[in-house]
């Protein structure tokens, strides 16, 4: 008996409308329609198998209406024919629920499967609902919306431990996203560190200006970091499933290593043609010109990986065109905000070449340099921090370092044999690593953008190729000298 003219007559003051499937999808998809029309700014719904079933391209028209979108395995296959064809527009995030193999997030043509959290049920009942409002309940927090998930499968695993709505109704704290086992955060080694950086006037931010880089005030300063920023990622190359050696190549006479290298060719590029950053620009770009921009001294193309460099170019423009964005929208709808820096993540979770990471490495490394370039393009709040920025450099510093401990023998050995391993067991580390360092953070009193450059600048006496160079390292009397660790080995767009 539901009908739209039962709605309150303003949703404006609501952060999101969940719609549930009514019985009916032509029901359900007029009281969308409604919603929208009474101002309602994000809308969620999912369906039902026996809708599914049987009004599928009705589904389809309200997934195209919804900003957010639930199902299970069943109903996606009912509504789409198989899993492995569920695609959604650019700029709304699907999830489907696959039982005991845990839930896939489908951003656009990118799709994430998250395990499901192993717990002992007690009641079932209401495990997806769970899933759904908990999923929905951080993305409002601002959540990656695979980091949401995460967080919601763990929420649904605590509830089906209790009978009915027991833990939902908890004063507790809701459960964290648990470490995998297998790699954990040293505490102790934490607070010693942190207490180590917070002496160190080398820790702090980086002005991100170098002869690489845009000068101040450049006309393209903004296009070009959106643009070469999604491409710092996977500059090395591998050998009998094993790291071989990382990217170093000469550009412009200089011989330069992997992020550096990047950098400086987009920059050549951006001076031979000044729109080359534009989306439009990399929406279309052809595998030769991506080839030439980064063709080295000698005439060689050093880029390891130049085919997922080229795809997530493409990724990039065609989704910032799909939303009508450039970088300049994307900054002027972040500072338009009460939450400056929430609001541009959120947005880049959105597009192509950023929004695939759940611990949005690059997406903070591109606000930090916003923020911390003298043009000052992103200002923050006060009460605003950058989560950790977590690229291999950073990864190779909190194993040696011991900020985490690797208490598997098997993954530990492929850390230390340089062997490639699987995303499961990167993220283990990662993920360890990402905790870790947000405790630095806190504990220092640094911002991330000191903690980060410090960690990152320790690639120099701390590297990949060579016999460490401690006693230049202000950290070394409280470092744990686990110098035979390597950070996980993993062809990855994620950094």
């Amino acid at each position: 008996m539901l009908s739209a003219s039962m709605l309150p007559a303003d949703l404006s003051q609501y952060d999101l409308v969940h719609v549930t499937p009514l019985g009916d999808a032509l029901t359900q998809l007029s009281v969308i329609q409604a919603c929208r029309g009474r101002g309602a700014k994000q809308i969620s719904a999912g369906t039902g198998l026996f809708i599914a079933d049987r009004q599928a391209s009705v589904v389809r028209d309200i997934m195209e209406q919804a900003d957010y979108f639930f199902m299970n395995d069943l109903e996606a296959r009912s509504v789409f024919g198989s899993l492995e064809s569920v695609r959604t527009q650019p700029g709304k995030a699907l999830f489907v629920t696959l039982g005991a193999q845990g839930a896939c997030i489908i951003q656009g043509d990118t799709s994430t499967l998250i395990p499901a959290v192993s717990c002992r049920v007690l009641d079932p009942t209401g495990a997806g609902d769970t899933f759904c409002g908990g999923t929905l309940a951080y993305l409002l927090q601002k959540e990656h919306p695979i980091m949401a998930a995460r967080h919601a499968a763990t929420l649904a695993a605590e509830m089906i431990t209790q009978v009915g709505p027991t833990a939902l109704l908890s004063e507790d704290p809701p459960p964290e996203v648990p470490l995998d086992g297998r790699v954990q955060v040293n505490q102790r080694q934490v607070r010693v560190v942190a207490e180590m950086i917070s002496t160190i006037p080398e820790a702090s931010p980086f002005a991100f200006v170098s002869p690489e880089l845009p000068p101040v005030g450049h006309a393209k300063a903004l296009d070009y970091f959106f643009a070469a920023t999604l491409q710092q990622f996977s500059f090395w190359s591998e050998r009998d499933n094993r790291y071989d050696q990382p990217l170093v190549a000469r550009i412009g006479g200089a011989a330069l290593k992997g992020s550096v290298y990047l950098l400086a060719a987009f920059m050549r590029q951006v001076e031979r043609d000044a729109d080359f950053c534009s989306p439009e620009r990399q929406a279309n770009l052809s595998r030769e010109e991506l080839l030439e921009v980064f063709r080295a001294d000698n005439g060689d193309d050093p880029m390891p990986a130049l085919d997922l460099h080229l795809e997530q170019a493409r990724q990039y423009g065609r989704d910032m065109l799909a939303m009508n964005l450039t970088p300049q929208a994307v900054l002027d709808k972040a500072l338009a905000s009460a939450e400056p820096l929430d609001t541009f993540l959120v947005t880049l979770d959105q597009i192509g070449g950023y929004k695939e990471d759940p611990l949005r490495k690059k997406s903070s490394l591109l606000a930090l340099i916003l923020n911390q370039r003298p043009e000052t393009f992103l200002p923050l709040q006060a009460d605003e921090q950058v989560a950790p920025v977590i690229d291999y450099h950073a990864l190779r510093s909190c194993l040696r370092v011991g900020l985490i401990d690797v208490v598997d023998e098997e993954l530990k050995d492929k850390l230390v044999n340089r062997q490639i391993v699987s995303p499961a067991e990167e993220w283990a580390v990662r993920y360890a690593a990402y905790r870790a360092r947000q405790q630095v953070v806190v504990l220092s009193g640094k911002s991330e953008g000191a903690v980060d450059w410090f960690f990152f600048g320790a690639r120099k006496r701390c590297p990949e190729m060579s016999e460490p160079e401690c006693r230049l390292c202000q950290v070394d009397p409280v470092c744990a000298h686990r110098v035979e660790l390597f950070q996980p080995v993993l062809r990855t767009s994620f950094y």
